[in-house]
């Protein structure tokens, strides 16, 4: 399944002998899917519709679709004044001033203000070719969308992988230093039980339980495993059906738990030590750049 990102912008116009409509959607990262809508109150009885072909095509992201639409030059389009409103705003104002003996003038700037003063008169409410204009127009807008989208999910698709490899071969680093550093880890043990047989008698079972915590608070091995895992798993799942954001997100946690342990462990292992530190550093570097990029992905 092709990755997609979340981040998209797709412009539709038609137009008719009535007028002319765009339709723009515009599209940003989010956790869920956020719809907003920007357009008159004559294309609310198309919403719904518009919200529909949307949720089919779109899975996550914060998406706003804006629809303007302007009328032809005939005489019964455009907007015009209300001049019913504007006479009873009229009469209210010089009743208020005569009762209150004001020395004012009415100003038509203020009465321009007033809601519904400004009338639209360029989309009938039940105009049905004004409404399937506005369909097939986010049907044609959101096909490229998903085009766009596409495009830039291929590029964010190719930095994960190029990212997934760099953290595979850092791995492999770090398992070939750990295999050197093996004797330098032997001679540890062998210091430290020496301290701990010096001038005392030691149980067995406290010799065997400190030898075996000095093992674990050197050893890497399972971390590196699981580490390069992940890795593996990462391409797989840009590979696979399904909200591939989401799932990396959890993917990308376990993998930063992974290098915090390995960063903690490599503390006394001497010069083998600072390397493996600076390889984990290097690792979580990567992991930072994936999850970056996968914030964008769908």
């Amino acid at each position: 399944m092709p990755i997609r990102s979340m981040t998209g912008f797709a412009r539709v116009s038609r137009s008719t002998a009535s007028g002319e409509l765009t339709l723009s959607i515009k599209t940003v990262n989010h956790r869920g899917l956020d719809l907003h809508f920007h357009m008159s109150t004559e294309f609310d009885a198309v919403e719904p519709a518009l919200r529909t072909a949307l949720r089919k095509r779109i899975t996550r992201g914060h998406v706003q679709v804006q629809v303007f639409y302007k009328s032809g030059s005939g005489p019964n389009n455009g907007h015009a004044i209300n001049e019913a409103l504007l006479r009873t705003w009229l009469d209210s104002f010089r009743d208020i001033a005569t009762r209150f003996q004001l020395d004012s003038k009415p100003d038509l700037n203020q009465a321009l203000r007033v809601p519904g003063m400004i009338e639209s008169r360029g989309l009938p409410a039940a105009d049905e070719e004004i409404e399937a204009m506005a369909l097939q127009s986010v049907a044609d807008a959101i096909e490229e969308l998903d085009a766009f989208r596409l495009r830039e999910g291929a590029a964010i698709e190719t930095e994960i992988r190029m990212r997934a490899a760099s953290i595979r071969e850092i791995v492999a680093k770090m398992e070939d230093i750990r295999s050197r550093a093996l004797p330098y880890f032997h001679k540890r043990l062998r210091e430290r039980l020496s301290d701990l047989l010096a001038g005392a008698q030691i149980e067995p079972g406290r010799l065997a339980q400190e030898a075996a915590l000095v093992a674990e608070r050197s050893d890497i091995s399972e971390e590196l495993v699981r580490l390069k895992t992940h890795a593996i798993q990462t391409d797989a799942l840009l590979s696979a059906e399904g909200e591939t954001g989401k799932k990396l997100d959890f993917l990308l946690q376990e993998m930063n738990r992974e290098t915090n342990t390995i960063l903690s462990k490599t503390g006394g292992l001497g010069e083998q030590g600072l390397t493996l530190t600076d390889l984990g550093l290097a690792a979580k570097a990567e992991i930072d750049r994936i999850r970056e990029q996968s914030l964008n992905i769908e």
